[in-house]
């Protein structure tokens, strides 16, 4: 099993994080952007390096599932038992256990001694208290204190409390993150387009409970004949040329009034599941929906996560919500790339876009503080929902009026964000990774030097640094190099990375980020940098060397 390049790092990420801490990691890959293959390499390393014992946790069986075939693609050989009362199968004693959380909840001190728990979707984990999660994790540590936990999840965040990494959580740091908009740009992620439903109900009466909708309000005012007759007849205009289309309803009679609507007004068949749909009647649509022989499938809160259909190309939401990772969750279902679909319609009836913000740039509200804006909206004329930052719709064209100020504009928005503005902002820098990068839909081009500065929890910035280029590309890179360090300019992009992995360049303190409306990347302008080291083969520079740089053993345990 071939691990694309940020899987790659993911996972060398997280080595280095239990060599050089003592505390947790947790690595953060967007939905459908393979955390699975992750999974499975550290198990095989962990056993076939390290002779440690390993049990990956999960909340659904289609995950748990899904961690085994990785784990028989990347280790045949590898003895793996699953334990799950959904596939029936109660393995214990090998050196991978596969296990579903309700399941083995109660029996960690049934498997003996474990090295590593891996906890796949680790939002999950209660923030305090018992749960379940935290029960067998308890349990896990009074048989080997030393066990080392692992969180893999697309949304590291709660609506309640915050990020789910925190010195006295479970999970400590993350480790490594990379987002939505560039596994999409890279070609990893299928890209999306968005619109906002005409037909959309009125939610300023709803009330909340523990951070979300009251859900009895929210289906009462989703559930009407006028709504639900207005919202299929766009998802039927809008879907026509649609192969797959999910939809997300706000209960289960909502559900069944949007399943009749759909048959009776517009002839279309649409299946329908819910938390209470027999085993045997839910695979059967499952299967007839990935199949392609079902194009409209509705559903109540069960195809959120670890539900795997690539070809879903329209993801239609009639449920608001407040928090961002059901929000995400259900964006993410079209996020896989699939050979008959370009792009995945997102069609949105509950106002969630503009509640939380483009799905690859998520307005994340913390914990006492005000609502603010999401930086979103959406075009009068077509009704496509874009990023607030555009002054024409690039889906349209239509030009949006200027931003209307006020004296509360600096509290309620963010700052130097105007609809055509190009912003420069500041960035500590908390750490550094440097990758050889191939282009994927260019390998004849010269490789460049990648360089990933992480600015505190979950923002990561990039640029490339291009050694075996001509030209200004090349007279950059020089220049880039002369600033950081007194060896001499590496002639390829290998040296280079070498270099700089054994810390051997200037320090980089800060950078500054220039951001334009409607770009893909963000672009890194400038940089604070610590003082150089000296050359390696002076005196100082010797001595320096042999103080900060001892031999690293491939085969040195991490945990």
């Amino acid at each position: 099993m071939e691990l694309r390049p940020y899987q790659r790092e993911a996972v060398d990420a997280v080595y280095q994080h239990l060599r050089e801490r003592d505390d947790n990691p947790c690595v953060e890959i967007p939905t459908a952007g393979g955390k699975t293959p992750v999974i499975a390499t550290i198990c095989r390393d962990a056993v076939t390096l390290w002779n440690g014992r390993v049990v990956i946790l999960a909340h659904v069986k289609e995950l748990l599932q899904q961690a085994l075939d990785k784990l028989r693609d990347a280790a045949p050989d590898l003895a793996v038992g699953l334990y799950s009362a959904g596939l029936k199968r109660r393995e214990l004693n090998y050196a991978v256990t596969i296990a579903g959380i309700q399941s083995i909840y109660t029996r960690a001190c049934d498997l003996g001694p474990v090295d590593l728990v891996i906890v796949d979707e680790a939002h999950l984990i209660a923030p305090d208290g018992e749960g379940m999660y935290r029960q067998f994790i308890n349990e896990a540590k009074a048989v080997n204190p030393n066990v080392r936990i692992i969180g893999l999840t697309a949304t590291p965040f709660r609506m309640k409390s915050g990020s789910i990494c925190a010195p006295e959580n479970i999970l400590n740091a993350i480790c490594y993150e990379i987002g939505v908009r560039e596994l999409i740009v890279q070609g990893y992620l299928c890209p999306l387009r968005t619109k906002a439903g005409i037909a959309r109900a009125d939610m300023s009466g709803l009330h909340t409970r523990a951070g979300e909708f009251i859900a009895g309000e929210v289906e009462d005012v989703m559930d009407t004949d006028d709504l639900v007759q207005a919202a299929c007849g766009e998802i039927i205009e809008h879907t026509a040329e649609r192969r797959s289309v999910l939809i997300f309803t706000s209960g289960v009679r909502h559900g069944q009034h949007v399943v009749e609507t759909l048959r009776r007004r517009h002839g279309v068949e649409c299946g329908f599941v819910d938390g209470n749909t027999p085993t045997r009647e839910r695979d059967l649509l499952l299967d007839r929906f990935k199949r392609g022989e079902l194009k409209y499938l509705a559903n109540v809160n069960v195809l959120t996560t670890g539900f795997d259909a690539p070809a879903i190309d329209c993801v239609a939401m009639l449920r608001p919500t407040l928090s961002p990772g059901l929000y995400y969750q259900m964006v993410g279902r079209g996020f896989r790339l699939h050979p008959d679909k370009a792009d995945c319609l997102v069609l949105d009836f509950g106002g969630n876009i503009l509640r939380h913000g483009p799905v690859d740039d998520l307005r994340i509200k913390e914990p006492g503080k005000g609502d603010g804006e999401a930086p979103a909206k959406e075009c009068p004329q077509c009704h496509a929902v874009v990023h607030a930052a555009y002054s024409n719709c690039p889906e349209c064209g239509h030009e949006f009026p200027p931003p209307e100020k006020s004296k509360h504009d600096a509290q309620a928005t963010s700052a130097g964000i105007l609809s055509d503005q190009v912003t420069h902002s500041a960035y500590e820098v908390t750490d550094v990774w440097y990758e050889v990068h191939r282009k994927r839909s260019d390998p004849d081009a010269p490789p460049s030097m990648r360089v990933y500065y992480q600015c505190g929890f979950a923002t990561t910035f990039s640029e490339w640094i291009c050694f075996e280029h001509t030209g200004y590309p090349r007279r950059k890179a020089e220049s880039w190099w002369v600033e950081r360090s007194n060896e001499p300019v590496p002639a390829t992009v290998e040296e280079a990375v070498d270099i700089a992995r054994c810390g051997d360049l200037a320090r980089t303190l800060s950078i500054t980020v220039q951001r334009k409306p409607g770009e893909k990347y963000d672009e890194v302008v400038s940089h604070v940098l610590g003082p150089k080291a000296p050359r390696i083969d002076t005196d100082e520079g010797a001595a320096q060397y042999a103080a900060t740089h001892g031999p690293i053993s491939e085969e040195e345990i991490p945990f």
